[in-house]
């Protein structure tokens, strides 16, 4: 398999797993979940993550990590190796949780320096995700240096677009 096609399958459900809290943010049964992760609670008199960060968008990246995966050994036969499907699904949960905890790391970062939620720290925002992902899924897979970066070559590139996209049709204030 094509290497390109190979880390954009891979990373897929990180990916998505990003997109996921905007995505079921207007899914009322599931808001009861939308409680946010720090618990209001503050350091150095800032909040820690801000209200931004919920209950909610963590499960439904990890959720939606575990889905992404489970489409593409069903429809695409992808494997990330010969293993047991079971270890893709695990993958793709991780996955989920690593691009969300990349952005609530960020996003703590980003409360510090008196970076306002919504506005953008160019760089950060774009790849918070990817090394979140690519960090809790070292313990169950390990790529080569090359597949890494073009996980982060494809998946920095793709973010810009899509937000791009976003700013055009009005669902974000920044195309950043």
């Amino acid at each position: 398999m094509n290497d390109v096609i190979f880390a954009f399958l891979f990373f897929l459900p990180a990916g998505f797993a990003n997109m996921a809290p905007v995505l079921v943010n207007k899914i009322p049964i599931i808001n009861r979940y939308n409680y946010p992760l720090d618990g209001y609670a503050k350091f150095r008199g800032k909040r820690i993550l801000g209200d931004h960060k919920t209950w909610r968008g963590l499960l439904s990246g990890v959720v939606m990590g575990i889905l992404i995966a489970w489409f593409e050994i069903v429809i695409f036969k992808f494997k990330i190796s010969d293993g047991h499907d079971l270890n893709q699904l695990w993958c793709g949960g991780l996955m989920g949780l690593g691009a969300l905890t990349g952005d609530s790391v960020k996003s703590f970062f980003k409360r510090q320096i008196n970076i306002n939620s919504g506005q953008s720290w160019f760089i950060f925002d774009q790849i918070d995700y990817i090394l979140g992902g690519i960090i809790f899924t070292l313990p169950v897979v390990i790529l080569s240096w090359y597949l890494y970066f073009t996980i982060l070559t494809i998946y920095f590139s793709l973010h810009l677009i899509i937000s791009f996209l976003g700013y055009l049709l009005k669902f974000k204030a920044s195309p950043l």
